[in-house]
């Protein structure tokens, strides 16, 4: 089994001009307060802001644009951010500056368009059989090294997953040991193992030990339901540019990035227009499924 690890297409967040805006600031009936949120006045764009957001929610914006147009320094980059906050982590924000366009490399237009399709978001649901629960467990199992002498390497790892309907033990290969450590996972924590691939997720550390005192903040999880073996669904928030990336330069591995990029198989490393074009076509062939899907099921 073989475990690459995927480099992150997701630009790096520095401390910034409107780092400090964490919404609207706006109170239960759309009004702007004063001070709030980051913003101090504004109220008009603000509320003005509020109301594309409830669009936006409400599934009500599809196909249409929101234009901010005034004056330089006048917030209309802090507003933009602002709709971003409201609307969740989820939902891509992909914020730039004019000296991003100019290069002596890179074509404007291609700059341009490599911003648009990380601002595209999809959301990919996978139903995949994994292992999860919380480990009770975990010793690995040293053998003599192939090499000869006095070294000793792993040869496999035994873990225990335990969830409210039972215990399980495994016996894991020794590449998914690296991710375990790669992971952090100590005996505590509630994991889940892909059965087809070997990833390996930390999901976090069980509430029964929150009482204890640690350095580090936690995120505490209850103890997994039903039985450490399951089907799982598990969405995954991509952009188009992850696509493009993936694709550019594949990846082995069972996720929905390296499928796409072992169907197409590029043989350059670099985003082109036909890429871009492949990966289109075949998303709105996806799409095209799914609602015909939908269409002929009849209900009632």
């Amino acid at each position: 089994m073989r475990i690459e690890e995927v480099q992150s297409t997701s630009k790096k967040q520095r401390i910034a001009t409107h780092t400090h805006i964490k919404g609207l600031g706006l109170d239960a009936n759309g009004m702007a307060i004063a001070l709030a949120a980051g913003f101090v006045g504004q109220a008009a764009a603000r509320e003005a802001a509020g109301l594309a957001v409830d669009m936006i929610r409400q599934k009500k914006m599809a196909g249409r644009a929101v234009l901010l147009a005034g004056p330089p320094a006048t917030g209309k980059t802090a507003l933009a951010l602002g709709i971003a906050q409201e609307l969740g982590s989820k939902v891509p924000f992909c914020p730039m500056v004019g000296s991003e366009v100019y290069s002596s490399e890179v074509k404007k237009t291609e700059v341009l368009m490599e911003n648009f399709r990380r601002a595209i978001g999809l959301r990919i649901k996978e139903n995949k059989e994994v292992y999860e629960g919380e480990v009770t467990e975990l010793s690995p199992e040293e053998a003599e090294s192939t090499t000869g002498g006095y070294a000793k390497s792993i040869s496999h790892v035994i873990i225990s997953l335990k969830t409210v309907k039972g215990t399980k033990q495994l016996k894991l290969d020794s590449s998914i040991y690296d991710a375990l450590i790669k992971e952090k996972v100590a005996v505590g924590d509630v994991i889940y193992i892909e059965a087809n691939s070997g990833a390996v997720k930390r999901v976090g550390r069980c509430d029964s030990f929150a009482t204890e005192y640690d350095l580090e903040a936690e995120e505490y999880v209850p103890i997994p339901k039903g039985e450490v073996h399951k089907k799982k669904e598990i969405v995954q928030d991509v952009t188009l540019h992850d696509l493009d990336a993936a694709n550019a330069q594949p990846q082995g591995g069972q996720d929905i990035l390296s499928l796409m990029g072992q169907m197409m198989k590029p043989r350059k490393t670099e985003i082109t227009e036909k890429l871009r074009q492949e990966i289109n076509k075949v998303f709105f062939f996806l799409t095209t499924i799914f609602f015909s899907f939908l269409g002929s099921i009849k209900f009632g």
